[in-house]
């Protein structure tokens, strides 16, 4: 009897841990200010939730935070609701996970752009000198004017960093190579003001510039629809943004946000997260230039050939790209 009452309680045992395996994990996505459907960071965040859901059939809760204390307080809320990951979107949450994650030791973070340290956190970090130099390449080649444009969203290291790595690109083709630069605010209200944006890019353009780099969130579909309006050339950001104004864009600075939130998930769902701090670059696909049939037109061989040359010149250590955040200044 004493072994049937044991084979019983192992079998009892078995069913409940195959029951708790399959008890799928309970996700969250926080949206910072910009917004989810900003066609730009938040939104990639979003495709790559989206991915990990159509691929699994786990969904995930999303929440907009329209300020830094409300970020605290949508986290600290996911957190009671005892969710296992909570991927904060954008530099300006790290505050609020460095908070709640020591509040919640059990729940596990993924903050994109910014570093918190806590042993329940994985901080991913993008390279995003990297991209911007090789789009840099791109700009100068195809300026005639060699006048290139960059318009900026909040003014911080992090845009700062677009700006630096895309001067040392374009400089690296045209020496010479004049680069006009615009941040639209220095609050978290700069990625979101499309007509400020659009402003800033329309008064490089009629100082000459026929390039422009937009690195803004929301503001920056100002400036894309700018150049449109005035058959210039611009680059989009973070997500591919190719696909808004064919024949105007001249490429997009991807930024695989996207891939680093759909391998959280999928990391939390095998079992293999792990907190830390992870940069992605050129070489780990983090970074990347975007070309399709939506700008195929404008990118011609030469330039096509330029920067993938660079970029692999990039990727083997040949050409190392200065990072603002870490000189604390721009080389050019």
């Amino acid at each position: 009897m004493k072994f049937k009452h044991l084979s019983i309680t192992i079998a009892a045992l078995f069913a409940a841990g195959t029951a708790a395996a399959a008890n799928p994990p309970k996700l969250a996505i926080v949206y910072d200010a910009g917004g989810k459907f900003d066609k730009s960071f938040n939104e990639s965040a979003f495709e790559g939730a989206s991915r990990f859901k159509k691929e699994t059939g786990i969904s995930f809760m999303e929440v907009q935070a329209s300020s830094d204390t409300q970020s605290e307080q949508v986290m600290r809320g996911l957190a009671r609701k005892k969710v296992d990951l909570i991927a904060a979107v954008g530099f300006s949450q790290a505050q609020a996970v460095q908070k709640v994650a020591k509040e919640f030791p059990n729940v596990k973070f993924v903050l994109i752009d910014a570093v918190a340290k806590s042993p329940n956190v994985n901080s991913i970090m993008f390279k995003e000198e990297e991209g911007s130099y090789v789009v840099g390449v791109a700009a100068a080649m195809a300026s005639k004017t060699k006048k290139l444009g960059f318009v900026g969203g909040m003014d911080i290291p992090l845009i700062r960093a677009f700006a630096c790595g895309y001067a040392q690109g374009a400089k690296s083709v045209v020496p010479k190579v004049e680069i006009m630069q615009n941040m639209v605010g220095t609050t978290a209200a700069a990625w979101n003001d499309p007509a400020k944006g659009g402003e800033l890019a329309r008064a490089q353009f009629d100082r000459g510039a026929d390039v422009v780099f937009a690195v803004a969130g929301g503001s920056g579909l100002g400036a894309l629809q700018k150049a449109k309006e005035k058959g210039k050339l611009a680059i989009g950001v973070d997500s591919n943004q190719n696909h808004l104004h064919p024949g105007t864009m001249l490429t997009s600075m991807v930024k695989r946000v996207d891939v680093a939130v759909y391998d959280s998930f999928m990391q939390v769902k095998n079992g293999t997260w792990k907190p830390g701090i992870t940069y992605k670059g050129l070489k780990d696909g983090g970074v990347d230039w975007a070309l399709d049939k939506n700008n195929r037109a404008v990118v011609t061989p030469a330039i096509e050939k330029k920067v993938n040359e660079t970029k692999a010149a990039i990727v083997g250590g040949k050409i190392k790209v200065i990072d603002y955040r870490a000189a604390n200044s721009c080389p050019v």
